[in-house]
C-alpha cells in the first residue's frame, strides 16, 4: 500500500500525531458533535424556510447603523429615571440575589442620590424595597459597564442613529481600580462621582452641543487599526475622542475646570469604552424583533446570572450562572477574591469587537492573559459561530478581514464553540473594587435554551409536531 501524500483528520488528536510521526503532512479539522440534546431543535431551526432571510436582514440592519454622539445629560432627563430608581447591568435581578459588586455599587449610588448618608445604611433600604426599584439598563435603551448602576443624577452619553432616530445611552467612565462600577463606594469614589456630575458632565455637554457631531462608529473603525479591541483596550479611541472634543471644551468652561477635565480624560484609557458600548447596542437593537432570526442581540451579566437575548425571541432572557474569568490579578488578589463575570460590556463582543477582535489588538494579552497566537486563533474561531463579518471593522494582520459579527445561536449549538469575552474582574465583596482582568465565556446551557425557544417558534410557524 502506498504512503499517502497527505491526511485529513477529524476529532481526537491521537491519530494525527501518529501520522505526523511518519513524516506525512496532516490537516486537522476542528470538528465536534453538537451540544447534547440539541439535535432535534437544530433540525427544526435549520429547516425553517424563513431563517436564512431573517438572519440576512438582521445582520444587514445591524451593519447599517451609524452611531453619532449627540448629547450628554443626566439620566433623569435622558432615561426618565426618578428618585429611588436604579438601573443595573445584566438580566433582571433583585437585591437578595445580587452579588457583592452590584450591592456595593447600589449602596454607593444610594448615597450619591442622598437617599442615605452612609452607604452602609442603604442595605436596609434595598432589603425593604419599599422606596427603591431595580431594572436592567437594557430595558431602558442603555448599557452599563461592570455593575452598571445608573442613578438619576449621573450624566450620560447619548448616541443616535440618524437614519432611524433611535438612541442609546451610557454613563461616563470613572477610570479603573476603586470605582463605583466595580462595587467600591468609599468617600473618594463618591467625591469623584460628584465632580463628574458638577463639572465634567456639564463641560462635556457644552462641548458636544457646540461641536460637530462625533462619529463614534468611525472612531471604532479607526481604533481597531491602531491596536484597540474596544473592550479592555480603548487607548486610541479615547485619544481620538479627546481630539474631537478638546477644542470645544476649552471654550466651554473655567480654565481650571477644563484643565482638570482634560487631565482626567487623557489619563483614563478606558474613557471611550462608555461610548463603544452604546454604539454596539444601537447597532444590535436594529436587529431586534426580526422573526425567525437566530442572531444574538445582547449578552449581559449582573454578577450572578449571564443572559442573552435573540433577535427572533423578543425581549426574553435566557440565563445561566455567570462564570469566573481566567486571567491576571492585581497585586496580591487571586481567584478567591474575584466575583463571577459582571457587566453589559459584553455588548462589544456581541457586535464583533472585544474578544472577537483580539487579533487586531495583540497587546491586550498583556492585560487579560494568553498569548499573541491565542489572540489570532480566537478571532479565527469566532468566525465559526457568526453569520458574517463587519467590513468596517477589519483586522490588518488577517489581511484586513472583517471582524466576526452576528453570533448565531444555531452555530454555537452545532459547533460547541462559545463566544470569547475580554473582561475586567470585580472583587466579590462589596466595596473592594477591581481585582484583575481576564477571559471568560458564557455558560453553555443558555444557547440550547434559546435554540429550544427558536425551534418551538419555527414548529409553530410550519405546523410541525413539537
Amino acid at each position: 500500500m502506498d504512503t499517502p501524500t497527505s491526511v485529513v483528520t477529524v476529532g481526537t488528536d491521537l491519530l494525527a500525531g501518529a501520522v505526523e510521526a511518519q513524516a506525512v503532512p496532516v490537516t486537522r479539522v476542528d470538528w465536534r458533535p453538537p451540544m447534547p440534546g440539541t439535535e432535534d431543535d437544530l433540525v427544526a431551526v435549520a429547516t425553517d424556510p424563513r431563517r436564512a432571510d431573517a438572519n440576512a436582514r438582521a445582520l444587514a440592519a445591524m451593519l447599517a447603523v451609524q452611531a453619532t454622539l449627540v448629547d450628554v445629560a443626566p439620566a433623569s432627563e435622558v432615561l426618565g429615571l426618578e428618585r429611588g430608581q436604579f438601573l443595573h447591568a445584566g438580566p433582571p435581578i433583585e437585591w437578595d440575589r445580587a452579588a457583592g459588586p452590584l450591592r456595593g455599587a447600589l449602596m454607593g449610588g444610594a448615597a450619591l442620590e442622598g437617599l442615605v448618608d452612609d452607604p452602609q445604611d442603604a442595605v436596609a433600604l434595598f432589603e425593604s424595597g419599599t422606596s427603591v426599584s431595580l431594572e436592567p439598563c437594557h430595558h431602558r435603551d442603555a448599557v452599563g459597564p461592570m455593575a452598571g448602576v445608573v442613578t438619576p443624577s449621573m450624566w450620560m452619553w447619548v448616541l443616535e442613529d440618524a437614519a432611524t432616530g433611535r438612541r442609546t445611552a451610557c454613563t461616563l467612565n470613572e477610570g479603573l481600580g476603586k470605582v463605583l462600577r466595580y462595587g467600591a463606594y468609599s468617600p473618594d469614589v463618591l467625591t469623584r462621582l460628584r465632580w463628574m456630575g458638577d463639572v465634567l458632565g456639564p463641560l462635556l455637554q457644552a462641548a458636544v452641543r457646540s461641536a460637530e457631531q462625533v462619529d463614534v462608529t468611525g472612531i471604532l473603525t479607526q481604533m481597531l487599526q491602531m491596536g484597540d479591541e474596544a473592550h479592555n483596550r480603548n487607548r486610541a479611541g479615547t485619544l481620538m475622542l479627546l481630539r474631537d472634543l478638546a477644542p470645544a471644551m476649552v471654550g466651554a468652561g473655567e480654565p481650571d475646570d477644563v484643565a482638570e477635565a482634560l487631565r482626567f480624560v487623557g489619563g483614563n484609557d478606558h474613557f471611550f469604552l462608555n461610548l463603544a458600548m452604546p454604539a454596539c447596542k444601537l447597532a444590535l437593537d436594529a436587529a431586534r424583533g426580526i422573526d425567525a432570526s437566530t442572531m444574538v442581540v445582547a449578552m449581559a451579566r449582573n454578577g450572578t446570572d449571564f443572559g442573552i437575548q435573540v433577535a427572533g425571541t423578543g425581549d426574553e432572557w435566557f440565563t445561566g450562572p455567570a462564570q469566573l474569568a481566567d486571567g491576571l490579578y492585581l497585586g496580591e488578589y487571586g481567584p478567591d477574591d474575584a466575583n463571577p463575570d459582571i457587566g453589559d460590556s459584553a455588548i462589544t463582543e456581541t457586535a464583533g469587537l472585544g474578544g472577537f477582535a483580539m487579533a487586531t489588538a495583540p497587546a491586550i494579552v498583556r492585560f487579560v492573559g494568553g498569548s499573541v497566537p491565542d489572540a489570532l486563533a480566537t478571532t479565527r474561531r469566532m468566525h465559526e459561530i457568526t453569520l458574517g463579518e463587519n467590513p468596517r471593522w477589519s483586522v490588518p494582520v488577517l489581511e484586513f478581514q472583517g471582524t466576526p459579527t452576528g453570533i448565531d445561536v444555531a452555530r454555537v449549538c452545532r459547533t460547541g464553540i462559545l463566544p470569547q469575552i475580554n473582561t475586567g474582574m470585580a472583587g466579590k465583596l462589596a466595596g473592594v473594587g477591581q481585582v484583575g482582568a481576564g477571559l471568560v465565556t458564557p455558560p453553555a446551557e443558555i444557547f440550547p435554551a434559546a435554540l429550544a425557544r427558536l425551534a418551538d417558534l419555527a414548529r409553530t410557524r410550519t405546523g410541525a409536531p413539537a
